[in-house]
């Protein structure tokens, strides 16, 4: 089942932010994350908060419902441009994930895009993405998305190896991701990407490069593989736990990212992030970047998360309950916090670390330095840009990137 929301205090009815939140907003970016909980089946590994049909019934009647759930988070589009009041911005990023977004109509993504659109107007060069399902598109789909403002997709591959997706409880067929890359480009699409997993058990060090090699000939210009991690409560850590299958221990882990970074690197794709590839800097993800660089978005849908100056806040989980707080004229928030200066030069540490820029010296406290100091030592941050004042990992590094990061922000 989904995770649960963090602790926090009350979110306003209205959900008004406090004004040192919007104090200076236009110097910063600002992006909008759409979450669409709803899933056709419930994968083995996931627990992100999704809800399959046989989940929902009964629980929320039709404001649960996917006909009209594009209108209902355009009622929080409506509300997040009441919050912000007069801000300036235009919107840089919009990314839609889930979920399966494509279990919606095309047209409905479309709408919510273009509620974005007029509430708030789009930069001229904004990044508009989605995620996607394999089998949940077609070329008359992608057309539909491209024609209304989309020009960036995610493609959920995980595997080229069948035995693997059958562990991970995925339903598309090997071989359609591959062409829904070739479909997204007929239809316009600037930048695609292929979502990996390694790491699987039952999983070999040759499936994993054929799911490479595979995603790699399908032509995407941007690649996520990220490490299996078997949440507890899923389906997965029910089937490990009784001993039906093997965990992957974290030397796998580590050796399937050695192979995934030399492939890679070997067909022109650079690393911006840990777990994100790229074949030029225009291809990288630019929503993401908000996230990792602490720039402000506003998350739409059921337990979609928000920033904006420093206020962290999330919405209420179930379809039903967040769909009646928007009817009833409520903010849809759950509880929220808003971070202190420490708070923010932490996960600032936490989190642009794992970028290929990395982390300012700067931003260490003496502790920091000194371990920071020790991982240059030990090869796990660069010797260059460390003499120029950045914290940058080595290859090593990004194999111990968590362990490196724990130390340095003490």
């Amino acid at each position: 089942m989904p995770s649960a929301l963090p602790d926090g205090e009350p979110v306003p009815a209205d959900g008004a932010l406090p004004a040192s939140a919007l104090a200076g907003a236009a110097d910063r970016p600002l992006g909008f994350y759409l979450h669409v909980p709803y899933c056709a089946t419930r994968c083995g590994y996931c627990d992100f908060n999704t809800y399959t049909a046989t989940e929902l019934r009964g629980t929320g009647g039709v404001l649960a419902s996917r006909d009209n759930y594009a209108e209902t988070l355009t009622d929080e589009i409506r509300l997040a441009r009441k919050v912000l009041g007069d801000d300036p911005r235009q919107v840089r990023t919009v990314f839609v994930g889930g979920g399966t977004p494509t279990l919606l109509a095309a047209g409905d993504l479309v709408r919510m895009l273009h509620a974005i659109r007029d509430e708030f107007g789009l930069a001229p060069d904004a990044e508009i993405t989605t995620e996607a399902n394999p089998e949940s598109v077609d070329p008359a789909y992608l057309a539909t998305l491209r024609e209304g403002g989309f020009n960036r997709i995610s493609f959920g591959m995980q595997s080229a190896e069948q035995h693997v997706l059958k562990i991970l409880d995925r339903t598309h067929t090997p071989g359609r991701p591959e062409a829904c890359v070739a479909e997204a480009r007929a239809a316009g699409f600037d930048h695609v990407n292929l979502d990996l997993i390694y790491g699987t058990p039952g999983e070999s060090d040759d499936d994993w490069r054929a799911s490479l090699d595979a995603a790699l000939g399908a032509g995407p210009d941007h690649v996520s593989a990220y490490a299996l991690i078997v949440e507890e409560g899923t389906q997965l850590a029910r089937r490990i736990r009784r001993g039906e299958i093997p965990m992957t221990d974290d030397d796998v882990h580590a050796d399937r990212y050695l192979i995934a970074e030399e492939t890679l690197s070997a067909a022109g794709f650079d690393w911006y992030e840990v777990s994100n590839w790229a074949t030029s800097d225009a291809g990288r993800c630019l929503h993401n970047e908000l996230y990792w660089r602490g720039a402000d978005w506003w998350g739409a849908g059921p337990g979609a998360h928000s920033h904006v100056g420093g206020v962290r806040w999330w919405n209420v989980k179930h379809p039903g309950a967040y769909a009646g707080a928007l009817a009833a004229g409520r903010s849809p928030g759950a509880g929220r916090e808003v971070l202190t200066e420490e708070d923010r030069r932490v996960e600032r540490v936490l989190l642009e670390l794992r970028l290929r820029e990395g982390v300012p010296l700067s931003l260490l406290r003496e502790a920091g330095l000194a371990a920071s100091r020790r991982a240059l030592s030990e090869g796990l941050l660069q010797v260059g840009p460390y003499e120029d004042g950045r914290a940058v990992l080595t290859l090593r590094g990004r194999l111990l990137a968590d362990a490196v990061v724990r130390d340095l922000v003490d």
